[in-house]
C-alpha cells in the first residue's frame, strides 16, 4: 500500500506544478494572436511564390538552355564525324587511284 499512496503524491505533484507553471506563461492576446498569425501566413505565402519561380527559371533555363547546348554539341559531332568520313573516303579514292596508276605504269 506504501506504493500506491507514493504513486498518488507524485501524481497530486505533478498536476500542481503543472498548473503552477502555466501560471508563469504569458499567453497573446487576441490582437497578437492575430499579428502573429498574418505574419506567419505572409512568410509562408512569400516563401512559396520564391520557391515556384526559382523552380520555373531552373526548369526553364534547362529546357532552353541545357538541351539547346546539347543539340550544338550533337550537331558539331555529326559534322565532325561526316567530314572524318569526306576524309576516309578521299583517303580511299586516292589510294585507288594511286593503285591504279602503279599497275597502268607497269
Amino acid at each position: 500500500m506504501p506504493k500506491d499512496n507514493k504513486v498518488k503524491k507524485e501524481k497530486k505533484h505533478f498536476f500542481k506544478d503543472f498548473k503552477a507553471e502555466l501560471k508563469k506563461v504569458i499567453w497573446p492576446t487576441p490582437k497578437q494572436l492575430v499579428n502573429n498569425t498574418v505574419a506567419v501566413i505572409v512568410i509562408v505565402l512569400i516563401v512559396a511564390v520564391t520557391v515556384f519561380v526559382l523552380d520555373f527559371a531552373f526548369e526553364k533555363m534547362n529546357t532552353y538552355g541545357i538541351n539547346k547546348l546539347k543539340s550544338i554539341v550533337e550537331t558539331t559531332n555529326s559534322v565532325e564525324n561526316n567530314t572524318n568520313e569526306v576524309d576516309e573516303t578521299t583517303n580511299t579514292v586516292e589510294s585507288n587511284a594511286e593503285a591504279t596508276n602503279t599497275e597502268i605504269a607497269e
